[in-house]
């Protein structure tokens, strides 16, 4: 089945929102000392400006908005660091109906395309420690450890 990568649109919002929501469950269930419920996981004035910006897309998987993708583009520059600018996944999820289905993979063939294009250096993103399928998901594509964030509680 053909993965379609687009834009997303004012329209979109509500579904959007409710894959957010999915992923926001499972992070308080993962880590309900941090996480909580939030009645809006993205404020609707954000969302329009991604989608202005053109940082905000979906895959759509027979008809339907499968998953969700907000990019930042970050140029990193500092004395210590070789100057960079990057594509960084702040946000992407897919809704638990159409996962497994190579929606991920279809968004960080996006990504590299959208890379190429821009001549941008690279592509980070984080993950939650708990979000296993995902990690394995990330190293299955090509992706490799940069940083480790740890706490003490």
């Amino acid at each position: 089945m053909k993965i379609i990568i687009r834009n997303s649109k004012l329209e979109d919002y509500k579904t959007v929102e409710a894959i957010m929501q999915q992923v926001q469950q499972m992070h308080i269930n993962w880590r309900p000392d941090i996480y909580k419920y939030n009645e809006t996981i993205i404020p609707f004035e954000i969302y329009k400006q991604a989608i202005k910006e053109n940082t905000f897309f979906v895959a759509e998987y027979e008809g339907h908005i499968a998953g969700i993708l907000f990019i930042l583009y970050r140029h990193i520059e500092s004395p210590n660091q070789i100057t960079r600018n990057i594509i960084f996944v702040d946000s992407m999820a897919v809704d638990s109906a159409y996962r497994g289905k190579g929606i991920g993979h279809a968004f960080f063939d996006f990504l590299k395309e959208l890379k190429n294009q821009k001549g941008y250096d690279g592509i980070e993103l984080q993950v939650n420690a708990k979000n296993k399928a995902a990690y394995q998901m990330y190293i299955n594509y090509g992706f490799t450890n940069k940083s480790i964030n740890m706490e003490l509680l």
